[in-house]
């Protein structure tokens, strides 16, 4: 078990490593700005895998119906018990609020797609597409609104949506396939190329982006209370993981598609619920931590998932 363990994280975690270490060490020597290699990846490289892989997927209507109804029983589910476990640990509103932050967002982009990649092949991209343009538009809308209610209006999640390129990417790709055309084969080969490009320059401002969370964790003025902190930590790594199985077996979801919903929904906490933190006040230092220490932790519980699921 021990050999198959670190086996599985030799082939899989080792190629994520070497460019998310790549943006570590850029940030730590050279200063790295990510914020303009974020918006290349926002804004060109997003777009491009999502309309490629959801133009050449392999999907079923079975799959995709499936897929959203997961993701809303899900989130649901999240927001519930974080609201819950807030209450019974009579935690403040800030923190209480951070919970839910945590609870709801999985880095599944930046991280999850390139893993799914590499774990489960281009049919695991093809299923993973669905639930990631799913989680963009369901975290950007219900989950900031459960996140920040008294902060956020209905308008707001209205154009926080239509802020998002790979939307647009997505309807488009999904024309294309309704109406049975195709695209020329130059043209195709351009967005499979910019489509390749995006899983290292992501991972690699996922390395840079966790340099700027640890520091900001050590120097915050307001202190994240040890109760709110294991809160999010069994939130985001036990009640997670354990939830999605229990959804996707009584949803009778099997096969690949199972694995991948799976890994997907038991990523660690997404770099940018820090942002949100700091923007609504919900204890960004408790958000910061928890971002920092379910990340370092997916090293160990994500290949032991794998295994098990194989």
């Amino acid at each position: 078990m021990l050999l198959q363990l670190l086996s599985t994280m030799y082939q899989i975690f080792l190629p994520i490593s070497l460019p998310v270490i790549g943006g570590v060490l850029l940030r730590r020597f050279r200063g790295l700005d990510t914020r303009p290699i974020a918006t290349v990846s926002l804004y060109i490289l997003t777009p491009s895998i999502v309309f490629h892989t959801l133009l050449h997927a392999e999907l079923s209507m079975s799959d995709v119906s499936v897929t959203i109804i997961f993701s809303l029983i899900s989130l649901v589910v999240m927001w519930l018990l974080a609201v819950g476990l807030g209450r019974l640990l009579r935690l403040p509103q800030q923190e209480q609020a951070g919970l839910t932050l945590i609870s709801m967002f999985t880095n599944c982009v930046n991280y999850g797609l390139p893993l799914v990649l590499l774990a489960f092949g281009q049919l695991g991209l093809d299923k993973a597409s669905v639930f990631v343009i799913g989680q963009m538009i369901i975290v950007n809308t219900v989950g900031v609104f459960f996140a920040a209610r008294s902060h956020f209006s209905i308008k707001q999640a209205f154009y926080a949506v239509f802020r998002l390129p790979a939307v647009y990417a997505a309807i488009l790709a999904s024309i294309l396939r309704l109406s049975g055309l195709s695209l020329p084969t130059a043209l195709d080969d351009g967005f499979a190329m910019l489509a390749a490009a995006y899983s290292p320059l992501a991972l690699a401002v996922l390395g840079a982006q966790m340099i700027n969370v640890g520091s900001s964790s050590s120097t915050s003025d307001d202190a994240a209370s040890p109760r709110a902190f294991w809160a999010g930590m069994g939130l985001r790594m036990v009640a997670a993981p354990l939830v999605s199985w229990v959804l996707l077996v009584l949803l009778g979801v099997e096969g690949t598609l199972f694995s991948v919903l799976l890994v997907l929904t038991s990523m660690p906490t997404a770099v940018n619920a820090v942002i949100l933190a700091q923007q609504f006040g919900a204890a960004p230092r408790l958000v910061s931590r928890c971002i920092l220490w379910t990340t370092l932790g997916s090293i160990v519980t994500l290949p032991a998932l794998l295994l098990g699921l194989q």
